[in-house]
């Protein structure tokens, strides 16, 4: 504890005047720049750390279905499903063809020009 009372703010103002007064005048304009810039690019990074969340709405759609449907509706309901579920997987594989077709042009490219 007697080593922490060694340490005076007073003193350590009086240490920092002297040094600063031993110092030529563009020495303290480079200190001055230098330590504006330092505080100015610390402060851009905290300022650009701080990301809000982006919002994105979860809609739940649920379907309401009567309680006294025959077995007969009830699988009638499942084929158009099916069928509408067909069609969208069908489009999805184009899609991933597509797109599959599209890197492999770009690397058949890539490979001619030796990359």
């Amino acid at each position: 504890m007697r080593y922490l009372a060694r340490f005076s703010p007073f003193r350590a103002i009086q240490d920092l005047r002297l040094y600063l007064a031993s110092r030529q005048k563009y020495e303290l304009v480079f200190l001055f720049v230098s330590i504006v810039l330092t505080t100015l690019l610390i402060a851009g990074f905290v300022k650009d750390s701080r990301v809000e969340k982006v919002y994105k709405r979860d809609i739940v759609y649920v379907e309401n279905w009567r309680a006294d449907r025959s077995d007969a509706e009830i699988k009638a309901g499942q084929l158009r499903d099916m069928a509408t579920r067909t069609k969208l997987d069908a489009m999805q594989e184009k899609a991933m063809a597509d797109r599959k077709a599209s890197f492999k042009r770009v690397d058949d490219k890539l490979s001619s020009w030796g990359l």
